[in-house]
């Protein structure tokens, strides 16, 4: 009797226990009466739009001054006149080294950049301050020869020619049979002032063609970008650009 009675106790516990459940799972779907949980919910803080960083914008500089200043020393020779046209003058009534010619221990390249982006004329400046910053050494690692051809002898141990140089096989082909792949008369010109697209123009052309103006409109243009990009690492460094912020 006790063990019927303790099953239609269980029995009417789980009749009642489904009802429950399934009214407690309605509400939280939220249906049945009234079941809204939106108290339970912890409403989403909105994300703060960040404050866009401004853009930095680079200062636009006039080259002319750069192009047209006087080079203290070379008798009213402006970097203009240097490189228009593309070639190395030299002139025996004055004394020689770059740009009158140029000599093998001329820092050739530290000049040319000078003159083209910084003031030669102001104090404490000059055609030599780039070469004379301690980056670069203080002269060829072995010296000059004092006669033809004045070259160093190379370094290291290369194989040496012997006899009289007689069986060297030099070529006689005429001029035409030969291409020009580049023109370097006043250096860094066709590598950094003439850009990526005109370059096979620049080399098949002539001097001639730089004195006509051809390639002034490059080379003031790739000034101007250059200037535009290095000119506030020179003023940080302490330097004096030549060119002028418009």
């Amino acid at each position: 009797m006790r063990a019927h009675t303790t099953r239609g106790a269980l029995r009417r516990l789980a009749l009642t226990a489904a009802p429950l459940a399934a009214s407690l799972l309605l509400a939280a779907c939220g249906g049945g009466d009234g079941g809204d949980l939106s108290g339970m919910i912890p409403t989403p803080t909105p994300t703060v739009t960040p404050t866009p960083t401004p853009t930095q914008t680079t200062a636009s500089y006039n080259v002319s001054s750069c192009l047209n200043q006087v080079i203290p020393g070379t008798n009213g020779a402006t970097p203009a006149s240097l490189v228009v046209p593309d070639t190395v003058a030299l002139d025996f009534s004055k004394p020689d080294g770059f740009p009158n010619g140029r000599r093998l221990q001329d820092p050739v390249i530290d000049v040319t950049l000078a003159v083209l982006f910084l003031d030669v004329n102001a104090t404490g400046q000059s055609a030599a301050t780039f070469a004379n910053l301690p980056l670069n050494p203080p002269g060829n690692e072995v010296p000059f020869l004092t006669t033809f051809p004045f070259l160093s002898p190379p370094n290291g141990t290369p194989p040496l020619a012997t006899g009289t140089g007689t069986t060297f096989d030099f070529r006689t082909d005429p001029a035409s049979s030969f291409v020009r792949v580049d023109r370097m008369g006043m250096p860094a010109v066709a590598t950094a002032l003439i850009g990526s697209s005109l370059k096979l123009t620049y080399n098949d052309n002539n001097p001639a063609d730089d004195a006509a103006g051809a390639f002034v409109p490059e080379i003031t243009t790739q000034l101007t970008t250059l200037t535009n990009a290095l000119a506030d690492d020179l003023i940080s460094l302490g330097l004096k650009p030549c060119a002028k912020s418009n």
